[in-house]
């Protein structure tokens, strides 16, 4: 017998498969993980393919033997590795790179080896009664006899809770040829047990749409956009159609844009499906995911709910994957090797079988406008549970505030609805995109701004009071460094700081009220295990009053006492050189007010804005998705913007700018040649341009790109192919990525 292997080392020269001999007795799948010699060094490597005959006609004797074995049962499955294939093509990466997606972090680099246990089982043949008549003198040994009568092996941890030390009399059965001893792979660690609750009565429109998507979730098939207004109850309808999944033997993926939506989503499911629940996301420990990696690979969990990696879950016969809050962009992994977690569940789908569901009260404008092509189903849920009114939202023009006197971060309106809210005795979320106490720090006198030395942004002052001198932070790469008491270039002392940030906003709450309790949901306060979930446990038992937040308290989060939301600085994202800030700062004020009055009581909500006619801030007070629509689809229209056109960039990173720049240009050649030597496709061609990215330097790499705006068109693939294909170009330390129509242009 012979594999294939590729080995998991991610380089050029090996990014093919590697032929090994397989040694007798050795039990080999395609799909397991294997150590293989590789020169002079042994390394990792997966099984892709077995075969009776040595490849291309090689004498045996040329190839080298597998080491040995890794797993138990094979870690990929069949579907899997062919979706690293097709990620490795379109990416032009070698397959280890993609192969390595497939599996949580601690199996990948061995740090998390498969835990074993020490199993007990009666040899071939004995027969227990004449065994146990030969040794009354020995009870233990009796015992153990009886308790493994029946031939299947006993985990001797659990001999152990019958049976006082059975090791020693194990070891000496196993002397006498009775009883075998051996290791075998431990059975992964079960979840907290939950209690289990019965599913509420559907709303129409709950109905009417599980009733739409049921067919082709039997059918195997079908992909859907499910638009409901925040509040509508789209979660249950996950849940619905993930029991009728589970009812006909298939599994489901849930996946949610952020970890702090973890914790809420993982309990509902949980409370609904118990132990088949299993929970895939990056702040588990590397042996917490290797565990639940298991249990779903074991079968034991069918029900997936997790983070953007979770979409690679080795779920077997898949019938459902669902992508709440379609719209956001960290689906999309910066890292290499890039992808879009939407692009690979459709994938997926369509390859396994499954229905495929978008989900979102404010979808992206590309997804929205599929689905008015059709390559969606549209199903809409346009009103909340129970007849609950949407909340009310009132817009404040924060120019007035400053012409009146008022220099606080707070609204007067905004400063009354909170201490009326309080004095209800309710619950008040307050929103803020930008984490810290200060965002940039500049001296007056000649007007240098702190940047950080690894990348080319500002650097945010965090301090957690007052009278703290506090710490500059790189919110990109994590650098910190001290604030400087005079300006590094001219050396005045006019050091100021501007800007707000989510701590700044937690200070001036406790200014105003004292003693009302707050919680503050940033990435600076969730660094450590569980945070997420303690924070909003917290404000869920009422212990706090106000939450204060970045995005990750903007959507998807359920509180029955929250009954006001203040959106701080509704502007932050609008000023972004995007051309979706628009978009952007729709989403983030219509997701983020609806988590007001999401029960009995109403719901209101305070924006604040310095520009509070732009079309955008109007749309969203009204919670009107189509009219934003409409307007967002003119305008890009007419600045042929997608999903008109593509936008097409390759990005070149290097440490050294020089090089980047030099790759850059001899991409930017290579494109400018084919486009000449092809008119059609020059014709489609509206844009071609060579300059630094928006942000020009990220964690030491310098970084530059290509950008095309191209018509949609057939005559256009073509030289899409080609990008693509010149984002699998590297030099040395210099690396090439091709993304079309990305989801940040900085």
């Amino acid at each position: 017998m012979y594999a294939q292997v590729i080995v998991d080392v991610a380089h050029t020269n090996v990014a093919k498969p590697f032929s090994y001999t397989v040694p007798q007795g050795l039990r080999l799948q395609a799909g397991m993980r294997v150590s293989v010699p590789l020169g002079p060094r042994q390394v990792g490597g997966y099984v892709v393919a077995l075969q009776d005959a040595p490849p291309d006609g090689l004498p045996p004797e040329k190839l080298k033997p597998i080491s040995r074995v890794l797993d138990s049962v094979p870690s990929l499955l069949p579907q899997l590795m062919e979706l690293a294939r097709e990620m490795a093509q379109a990416s032009h990466c070698p397959l280890c790179e993609t192969l390595r997606l497939m599996l949580p972090p601690g199996m990948r680099d061995g740090r998390t080896p498969e835990k074993k246990e020490l199993y007990a089982s009666l040899a071939p043949g004995v027969e227990v009664g004449q065994a146990a008549a030969r040794m009354r003198r020995s009870p233990k040994r009796v015992s153990l006899l009886r308790l493994l009568e029946g031939g299947a092996p006993h985990r001797v941890s659990d001999l152990a809770k019958l049976v006082k030390n059975p090791r020693d009399a194990l070891r000496a059965l196993q002397s006498e040829g009775l009883v075998q001893l051996s290791q075998q792979p431990s059975p992964p660690a079960q979840p907290a047990p939950a209690v289990l609750t019965q599913p509420p009565p559907l709303t129409a429109d709950q109905r009417e749409a599980l009733e739409t998507m049921r067919p082709s979730l039997q059918a195997g098939q079908g992909a859907f956009l499910l638009n409901g207004v925040t509040g509508s109850g789209k979660t249950e309808v996950y849940l619905a159609m993930v029991n009728e999944a589970l009812a006909m033997g298939r599994g489901a993926i849930i996946l949610v844009p952020e970890i702090a939506l973890t914790p809420q989503m993982v309990r509902w499911f949980r409370e609904r499906f118990g132990p088949q629940t299993a929970v895939l996301h990056s702040r588990l420990t590397d042996s917490q995911r290797v565990d639940e990696w298991r249990r779903i690979r074991l079968g034991a969990a069918r029900v997936v709910v997790g983070a953007r990696s979770a979409v690679f879950a080795p779920v077997e016969r898949l019938g459902l994957i669902v992508i709440d809050e379609e719209h956001e962009s960290t689906y999309l992994s910066d890292r290499h090797p890039r992808y879009d977690a939407r692009r690979v569940a459709a994938s997926r789908a369509a390859r396994e079988g499954a229905t495929l569901v978008l989900s979102s009260a404010t979808p992206s404008i590309l997804s929205f406008a599929m689905a008015r092509r059709g390559d969606y189903t549209l199903v809409e849920m346009p009103r909340r549970v129970l007849g609950h009114p949407m909340p009310h939202v009132t817009v404040v023009d924060m120019r007035r505030e400053l012409e009146q006197g008022n220099r606080s971060l707070f609204s007067r309106a905004l400063t009354q609805a909170l201490s009326d809210c309080l004095a209800r005795g309710d619950q008040a979320m307050l929103f803020l995109n930008r984490r810290g106490y200060n965002t940039f720090v500049s001296c007056r006198s000649c007007g240098y701004v702190v940047r950080c030395e690894q990348c080319d942004l500002t650097m945010t002052l965090h301090r957690e009071r007052p009278d703290d001198p506090g710490v500059l932070r790189c919110h990109m790469c994590g650098l910190t460094q001290p604030p400087p008491k005079r300006c590094p270039e001219c050396q005045s002392a006019y050091i100021r700081y501007f800007g707000s940030g989510t701590q700044r906003v937690e200070e001036e709450v406790r200014r105003l009220f004292p003693d009302v309790p707050t919680v503050r949901m940033d990435n600076d306060t969730t660094r450590s295990r569980d945070a997420h979930a303690k924070l909003l446990d917290r404000f869920g038992r009422g212990e706090a009053r106000v939450l204060i937040g970045t995005q990750m308290i903007a959507k998807g989060l359920d509180f029955p006492r929250v009954t006001l939301v203040g959106v701080v600085a509704a502007d932050m994202t609008l000023n972004l050189p995007d051309y979706r800030a628009p978009e952007r700062t729709f989403q983030l004020i219509t997701q983020v007010a609806g988590r007001a009055g999401r029960a009995e009581r109403p719901g209101e909500v305070i924006v604040q804005t310095y520009k509070p006619d732009s079309p955008c801030i109007q749309a969203a007070a009204r919670q009107d998705y189509r009219a934003f629509f409409e307007q967002e689809f003119r305008r890009r229209r007419a600045g042929l913007y997608p999903p008109f056109t593509s936008l097409a960039r390759l990005l070149v990173e290097s440490p050294s700018e020089a090089g980047a720049q030099a790759m850059a240009e001899r991409l930017y050649d290579t494109v400018q040649t084919y486009l000449l030597s092809h008119p059609p496709q020059k014709r489609r061609t509206l844009m071609v341009r060579l300059d630094a990215a928006p942000v020009k330097r990220i964690r030491g790499q310098f970084r530059y790109q290509v950008l095309l705006k191209v018509f949609q068109h057939p005559d256009a693939e073509p030289l899409l192919a080609l990008l693509s294909e010149l984002g699998g170009v590297s030099d040395g330390a210099t690396r090439v990525c091709c993304e079309v129509n990305p989801v940040t242009l900085m």
